[in-house]
């Protein structure tokens, strides 16, 4: 899309009308290290990013609800009632502001309906939680609209049953919560079994956190996703036999090599290893965080990758490319997956006057073992959702 595209007008022209309109913005949002312990009950360790979704929207005279996205114009407005909301796998995108509708007709009742623009500035399917990303914006947007005043916290949980429930993603509460609870030039390490969460600064003056994406389309409904989750399950299963546990983010890397013996399958042991570690990992990352030690912090990035690759089997060819590639650059203090896997991003923590080289070199090499470039990203860590008074420019 070219720039200068002012949001507001885009509304009036695609809808039609000069009803009062609102514009809201939620985040995406990436996770610097945690990966796979959220809907384990372990500890996650996300931040907000400055790219994100916006929300515009104004009220209607009756009860319809019209889409419409200015990332997927091919789609048109996409249109339906408050009275049938349901899942419509040809919609899309659009199921995503349509299950926090829905799920919200069971507490509240919409009088009226709205017409919503949306853009993006996260890339599609990168795994930047650009779905979440939708739901709090929806959310936020119909707070306002409406004003209805969900809590935020309710908020977060809303967005979550949405993937669980309306979409049919066994996602955990990560991507909602650090969206939702952002906090600018702050990473957020979260227990997602409790979710007690501490912010820790990340203040990055010569350093820079650079997301690597892969543009390996990936969707977490047609991957393996789901799968992980019943291996984690099993093997809590038969860690449970001898173990009080409710979760595996309950045990320390002790504990678990002491039992690890009770899971009975070679796989499902692999997994829970992976959990336990890491979870270690991001308790430790944020401590390298509150004394400022990026150098240490950088090395749990690595391991993290290797234990994401080699036990939790979720990298794949091109993010072991970039992130392997990454380890060997001048100025690279860190680097790893990010987000589920099988595809998506990469991040890397880089001294600034290396950036340009780096980029340089792992897009080559990319290109010349993948046969597609990679896209570099270069965010602020940024604040949760907000409401915006004025025009949008993008």
């Amino acid at each position: 899309m070219k720039s200068g595209v002012n949001l507001t007008k885009e509304f009036q022209t695609i809808f039609n009308t000069t009803q009062p309109i609102r514009t809201f913005f939620a985040p995406g949002r990436i996770n610097l290290i945690g990966e796979h312990t959220d809907y384990n009950g372990g500890h996650v360790f996300p931040a907000a990013i400055s790219y994100g979704t916006y929300a515009l929207g104004a009220k209607r005279n009756d009860s319809k609800l019209r889409l419409y996205s200015l990332n997927f114009p091919e789609t048109g407005i996409i249109e339906c009632d408050l009275s049938e909301l349901n899942y419509n796998e040809e919609q899309e995108w659009a199921n995503y502001p349509k299950g926090i509708f829905s799920l919200l007709t069971k507490e509240v009742t919409f009088s009226k309906g709205a017409d919503i623009l949306f853009y993006g500035n996260i890339p599609n399917g990168a795994g930047l939680s650009s779905s979440a990303s939708i739901e709090l914006a929806t959310s936020a947007l119909i707070n306002g609209l409406y004003n209805i005043m969900v809590d935020r916290i309710d908020m977060i949980k809303l967005g979550q049953k949405v993937e669980n429930t309306y979409i049919g993603v066994n996602s955990g509460i990560m991507d909602q919560f650090s969206i939702g609870l952002g906090k600018q030039e702050h990473a957020i390490l979260l227990n997602c079994d409790s979710l007690q969460y501490q912010y820790a600064p990340l203040r990055l003056t010569d350093h820079v956190i650079i997301i690597i994406n892969t543009n390996k389309k990936r969707s977490l409904t047609g991957t393996q996703y789901n799968n992980r989750r019943k291996e984690c399950e099993r093997a809590l299963l038969d860690l449970q036999k001898k173990l009080n546990i409710h979760s595996l983010g309950e045990l320390s890397k002790e504990v678990f090599e002491h039992n690890k013996h009770l899971i009975t399958n070679v796989v499902d042991k692999k997994r829970a290893k992976h959990v336990v570690y890491e979870n270690a990992r991001t308790l430790e990352a944020f401590d390298n965080l509150q004394k400022g030690d990026l150098h240490a912090f950088g090395q749990l990035l690595n391991t993290s990758h290797v234990s994401l690759r080699d036990d939790y089997e979720v990298t794949g060819k091109e993010l072991d490319v970039i992130v392997e590639t990454a380890w060997k650059q001048e100025g690279v203090l860190g680097a790893r997956m990010t987000g589920a896997g099988f595809g998506g991003c990469a991040i890397a923590l880089v001294e600034k006057e290396h950036l340009e080289a780096f980029k340089k070199n792992v897009n080559n090499t990319y290109v010349e073992k993948v046969g597609y470039e990679a896209t570099f990203y270069n965010p602020k860590i940024g604040d949760n959702i907000k409401e915006i008074s004025e025009g949008v420019l993008i």
